[in-house]
């Protein structure tokens, strides 16, 4: 299942504007509207590691954060271009 929560994110990412954010919700919604609340516990474990893949950042009150040592009510964007 980790495969649709990963192909989940990287969809709704593409469909924002460059620089804004998904949240873990809306992740596991994507993935199982009914049942998106059993799904969300599984969005952190994968985002940390495409964070730490540098894959996609991990922001916490709009700030790029450690992945390892984030806590709290959190988001993902792509990377910068730039970086």
């Amino acid at each position: 299942m980790s495969a649709a929560v990963e192909a989940a994110i990287f969809d709704l990412l593409a469909k924002v504007a460059p620089g804004k954010s998904v949240s873990p919700e809306e992740v596991a919604r994507a993935v199982d509207p009914a049942g998106w609340r059993r799904e969300l516990p599984k969005v952190r474990p994968i985002a940390v590691g495409l964070a730490r893949a540098g894959r996609l950042v991990i922001l916490r009150h709009g700030k790029p954060a450690d992945p390892d040592e984030f806590k709290g009510v959190w988001r993902m964007r792509m990377p910068d271009e730039a970086a």
